[in-house]
């Protein structure tokens, strides 16, 4: 077996797995707008539980990009997770008490109680 061959072979195979990616986060992002545009908006109390933030790429010229999230707990104590923008992340603290909105698993508002 020469490495033409080797390379000819696992080109495509490469190829295909990659593509095949890019498909199922496209599909995946699509099912996941839709299933939240399908839910019904809600207006719950909850309080900020804990934040985080998710920091990738910035390696060699490429820059990095943040992604932030906030864990709220209604009153029946569930929690969820959910992404919000760099503004909205900045205007929460831990243990803020207020009423979320928001629809399927996208952040809509929270508005703090005092």
């Amino acid at each position: 077996m020469d490495l033409f061959y080797i390379m000819s072979t696992i080109g495509p195979i490469f190829f295909i797995i990659i593509f095949g990616l890019i498909i199922f986060t496209f599909i995946k992002g699509i099912g996941e707008w839709n299933k939240n545009n399908n839910s019904p908006k809600l207006s719950v109390p909850a309080q900020v539980v804990t934040k985080r933030t998710k920091t990738s790429g910035g390696s060699g010229n490429s820059s990095s990009s943040t992604s932030y999230f906030v864990t709220f707990q209604v009153d029946s104590g569930d929690r969820m997770e959910l992404k919000l923008s760099g503004r909205e992340y900045g205007m929460l603290a831990e243990d803020d008490l207020g009423i979320i909105a928001f629809q399927g698993s996208r952040f809509l508002s929270f508005e703090r109680r005092n």
